[in-house]
């Protein structure tokens, strides 16, 4: 375990090593003594049209970095957030998985291979993307029954047409079929090209779908409801949940999408009544977004936040 912090060092967002909140980090999994291991799957392979999202985990664990590795403090709530677990090791950066240029299904074994080993050493695995075919594989390392949320304006249950098997329009298809999975809702669907026969196979396969304008008529509360109180859940983010006014770096956004706050809220409510054991961020594109990375911010900032609240309700 290396500290990234220093010794009577002065840190600055811009300089020292990017690690995501500055956290130590692990260069070895076997060795892992944390609670939540941070790790990037810099793939985007898997994407049929814009390339880019593989550069995501560098540029946001570089706005992590913005915030204090001592957390953050929520005026509203009058309440300090992860204080102690950077400083604890309780979150610790594992680097990225290995990425195999070209060759798809071994990258996406060594995906799960992650997953698989940090649950085995009782981490919370959190995975920068990356487009949103990783799901699949981080899903598929996972041992234990689970129930999955996705936030998304896609459902991204295409079928596999023309051999292709694992794009980032696949990914819940395959998570369905998945014999941990007990369930599967996916939250916040809009897009205009969702097509209706993946409505109809995703609804075949159980999936609970809340599309934007039921979402925007619950409260944070009740769509966490959705899910058994109390049992293991893994949550997948995709940026493009948001509104596309908010994420000019993802080429996958649409408009019409959720505010910050209700997809904080959500997540808040949610890490209050589930066991959050772990959960992904995708589809951030550094290539496409504006001069400050804004949208490399805000996936930072939505990570920092939902595991502040994992912590506080563990």
């Amino acid at each position: 375990m290396i500290n990234m912090r220093g010794v009577d060092r002065v840190n600055r967002a811009f300089s020292g090593i990017a690690t995501f909140l500055r956290a130590n980090y692990c260069e070895d999994v076997a060795q892992l003594q944390a609670e939540m291991a941070v790790f990037g799957v810099p793939l985007d392979e898997a994407s049929p049209f814009m390339p880019g999202s593989r550069m995501a985990p560098r540029s946001i664990r570089e706005h992590s970095m913005r915030f204090s590795p001592s957390g953050f403090y929520d005026i509203a709530r009058q309440q300090h957030f992860l204080a102690h677990e950077i400083s604890d090791g309780k979150i610790q950066d594992v680097g990225d998985v290995d990425i195999l240029p070209t060759n798809l299904l071994q990258t996406l074994d060594n995906i799960s291979a992650m997953t698989r080993q940090l649950r085995r050493k009782r981490a919370i695995p959190v995975a920068m993307g990356g487009d949103h075919s990783i799901s699949y594989p981080l899903i598929r390392g996972i041992e234990e029954p689970v129930h999955v949320i996705q936030f998304d304006a896609h459902l991204d249950f295409a079928p596999v047409q023309n051999e292709m098997h694992y794009t980032n329009g696949q990914p819940f298809r395959h998570i369905a079929a998945l014999p941990q999975v007990k369930s599967l809702t996916q939250v916040g669907i809009r897009s205009l090209r969702v097509r209706p026969s993946e409505i109809i196979d995703a609804q075949a396969q159980g999936s609970r779908i809340v599309p934007i304008d039921q979402f925007r008529r619950a409260t944070p509360q009740q769509i966490a409801a959705l899910l058994p109180a109390g049992e293991k859940c893994y949550v997948s983010i995709d940026i493009d949940v948001l509104d596309m006014a908010l994420v000019p770096g993802c080429v996958s956004a649409e408009p019409d999408g959720m505010s910050y706050a209700q997809l904080r809220d959500t997540l808040c409510a949610l890490a209050q009544r589930m066991e959050i054991i772990g959960f992904d961020l995708v589809e951030v594109n550094p290539l496409l977004d504006v001069g400050t990375g804004m949208t490399s911010y805000l996936a930072a900032h939505t990570m920092v936040e939902f595991m502040g609240h994992i912590f506080a309700h563990r």
